[in-house]
């Protein structure tokens, strides 16, 4: 059994892990009687923590927000300075800690007065960060906390969709998880239109409320959810798909190489497998030889011959390009003078 400051802790860590919870459950996890957890919840709120409580058979606890600050954590210009932190760290796509940023907001602001929510938004909308530019696909925090608050509580989710084309569906999901890459975030879940499992752009994503109500949740689509969200955005999302080997190590071509622009598999020490997709075979071509890497065509072979057309013209593009070194009559570019037009004597 834990000592009760430490079963205090784990007590407010599941209270704001989740949105409610059942005194059996937190009995359960805590292993301790339902009576125990009633004393140790009063213990909480004479902290300054407010759990609120429900009774009867489908009651529970709930951690809300407090008319002030709980105590042990932090003063209000504190807190205020780290909730906008997270949200600027969570908005710029910061390597690393976007994710986690947007766990920490939500745990924040579930707890923040109403008063310290003025002042987080006010800072937030009056202030212009002199970072990497917004660019067009800019996700606000405030709807990436919708979403990470909708993933934990396994709330149905409605919002309203741009597609490729910019046209706006509504869209009534089932949420799992956020997943990130450096410059865009990604809501996987279930289309419950669709009866099948969806990726969604967040920044293509204007939440509709209510929300709700409660579902069970779901067995995910992958173990490997950030590899699902990449294979479907660099791969499946393309009418043309191809596997091509690197002839470079995996960190190498990883360095380079975003997971939303391809997946990448170690095959040696020298060599990885890339499998990626574009809008066309041509299109292709561009963007594996962009990469800037040796390259090997395992799949399809159609991008070979693509390769073999891309080729020709380039070098017939060059033929006809002036150079430097003076024509024969044939055209062939041989340096005058010699026989198989190297310019050694």
């Amino acid at each position: 059994m834990l000592e009760t400051s430490a079963r205090l802790l784990r007590l407010l860590s599941l209270l704001q892990a989740h949105r409610d919870w059942s005194g059996a459950d937190l009995a359960d996890r805590l292993g301790v009687t339902p009576r125990t957890v009633r004393r140790d919840v009063d213990r909480l709120r004479e902290l300054g923590y407010p759990v609120n409580a429900s009774p009867g058979t489908g009651g529970g606890y709930q951690l809300g927000a407090g008319a002030e600050l709980p105590p042990l954590l932090l003063d209000d210009d504190e807190a205020v300075a780290v909730a906008v932190g997270l949200r600027t760290a969570a908005g710029q796509g910061i390597e690393g800690i976007g994710e986690t940023s947007v766990r920490a907001l939500a745990k924040l602001e579930q707890v923040l007065p109403n008063r310290l929510r003025r002042r987080v938004s006010a800072l937030n909308a009056f202030t212009v960060p002199m970072l990497r530019g917004p660019g067009p696909s800019a996700v606000d925090p405030a709807v990436l906390t919708e979403l990470a608050n909708a993933c934990r509580d396994s709330e149905r989710l409605r919002f309203e969709y741009l597609d490729h084309g910019g046209s706006p569906t509504r869209r009534t999901v089932e949420p799992h998880r956020l997943v990130c890459t450096e410059h865009r975030w990604y809501l996987v879940a279930w289309d419950v239109d669709r009866d099948d499992w969806r990726t969604f752009r967040v920044d293509r994503i204007t939440p509709r409320p209510p929300h709700g109500p409660r579902c069970p949740p779901r067995t995910p689509p992958a173990d490997d959810l950030a590899a699902y969200v990449s294979r479907g955005v660099s791969t499946g999302a393309y009418a043309a798909q191809a596997v091509v080997r690197l002839l470079v190590p995996l960190a190498e071509a990883a360095g380079r190489i975003s997971p939303s622009a391809g997946t990448l598999e170690a095959e040696g020490e020298d060599s990885c497998v890339l499998r990626t997709g574009a809008a066309s075979l041509d299109v292709m071509v561009i963007h594996v030889m962009l990469m800037g890497f040796e390259f090997e065509v395992l799949e399809p072979a159609a991008l070979t011959e693509a390769i073999g057309a891309a080729h020709g013209r380039l070098a017939r593009a060059l033929e006809r390009t002036p150079g430097e070194s003076p024509r024969t009559g044939d055209g062939t570019g041989r340096t005058p003078g010699t026989g198989g037009g190297s310019g050694m004597v």
